[in-house]
């Protein structure tokens, strides 16, 4: 564990929390701030909207591969190093976006850009570095506390920005954020792992390590599917909005806002109370958040009750409870085996990623004028108890072992 008391913009320590809050913010706004923009990309780029789609799925597929091996790099080379990288490389594929002549090629520098994904689960690590796993529930939720303004902001900024400039203007924003943020990380953040192993190949051999860990899959299932529930709802809400309600851009923005508004309280929960509570206790009661919330926007599209405001509204009460559970269960995730705190995250994510990169992909592939939001709602319900019966799992397996 790196002690060494963070001093702002001195990169011989370890970050300050604002830094950690951009870091991971980057990352988030990277996945949603398009959004909007989807249906008018289609057209640019005359290619059906499953297609564009793709640019969702492709990304979060992309991210998964990336985080297998990401976590074992950063425990043998260091946060600071990949975190450079992983920046840089984002900021060209953003430039590359920009310039793609057809929908092929922005897909491939949209791939690209999920390089910044990295971002999102080291930033994680390195507050696994800083301070032991309670301290670790409690300082990532008041991290993502801090990005998730992002969700709650980068569509209505994306649908806004769609509408006066186009649908360039999102990745524009990407591209400028991407380089100040790498300058950002590379004056702040000072090296955080501090044991690091003696090679590559050994950091690999300890996956079965985690991989055997009952308690360990528990917290990655629960990390998954609770996420999941989100990710479904990125690759469905736009064409639910567009094509079921009729929404504009800046309208999709604004109601993909009650997200972030949601996320953001229960991020402010986590931090607030994880401590006293209890890494475990947390993610049951946010499942809970989800499963209520998830209850009434499906009582909303059976009665038609608010049009499009009772279709998103109750995703506020899904976003609070999405709050609750993911810092718990990732700071529950790295506790496993603290030694491995940069696999782990680099595993786990790449497993919670990869699902929903598959979640993502199946709801916009089987929303139709026909179906309505139904297929859409069925994969979140199922979801979310997906992250229901992995918790239930690893409080059982705590109490068998006397934890």
């Amino acid at each position: 564990m790196n002690t060494a008391v963070p001093r702002f913009l001195d990169r011989t320590t370890p970050p300050h929390i604002a830094t950690l809050i951009l870091i991971a913010g980057i990352s988030a706004l990277s996945m949603n701030i398009f959004l909007p923009s989807l249906p008018n990309m289609a057209a640019y780029f005359q290619a059906d909207y499953g297609t564009m789609q793709l640019s969702i799925s492709l990304y979060l597929a992309f991210s998964a591969g990336l985080q297998l091996v990401i976590g074992p790099i950063s425990d043998r080379y260091g946060r600071r190093r990949i975190l450079l990288i992983s920046m840089g490389v984002f900021a060209v594929a953003s430039l590359g976006t920009l310039l793609a002549p057809n929908a092929e090629i922005f897909l491939v520098f949209r791939m690209l850009q999920a390089s910044i994904a990295t971002s999102l689960a080291l930033s994680r690590a390195i507050v696994r570095d800083m301070v032991d796993e309670d301290r670790a529930a409690s300082m990532i939720g008041y991290v993502t506390l801090g990005m998730s303004v992002v969700p709650m902001l980068g569509p209505v900024i994306g649908g806004a920005l769609d509408e006066v400039y186009g649908w360039q203007a999102s990745f524009l924003v990407l591209l400028v954020l991407g380089l100040a943020v790498w300058a950002l990380t590379w004056a702040d953040l000072g090296e955080t792992a501090v044991n690091r192993p003696t090679s590559f190949r050994a950091q690999v051999r300890e996956y079965p390590e985690l991989l055997m860990s009952p308690r360990f899959w528990g917290y990655v299932l629960s990390t998954a599917f609770a996420s999941g529930v989100f990710f479904a709802y990125l690759g469905g809400a736009p064409f639910v909005g567009t094509v079921l309600y009729n929404l504009t851009p800046s309208e999709l923005g604004l109601y993909f806002g009650a997200t972030g508004l949601g996320y953001g309280a229960g991020n402010f929960l986590s931090g607030r109370y994880s401590t006293r509570i209890g890494t475990n206790r947390m993610i049951v009661y946010g499942n809970v958040a989800m499963a209520a919330g998830l209850i009434v926007q499906i009582g909303a599209v059976i009665t038609g009750l608010g049009g499009a405001l009772g279709f998103f509204l109750p995703f506020l009460l899904v976003g609070v409870g999405n709050g609750m559970v993911l810092p718990n269960s990732n700071a529950g995730m790295l506790s496993v085996r603290p030694h491995l705190a940069g696999t782990a995250a680099g595993l786990g994510g790449a497993i919670m990623i990869g699902g929903g990169a598959a979640l993502s992909a199946l709801a916009g592939a089987v929303l139709t004028p026909q179906t309505g939001a139904w297929p859409l709602l069925t994969i979140m319900a199922l979801s979310c108890l997906g992250s229901i019966v992995a918790i239930a799992l690893v409080i059982r397996r705590n109490k068998s072992l006397g934890l």
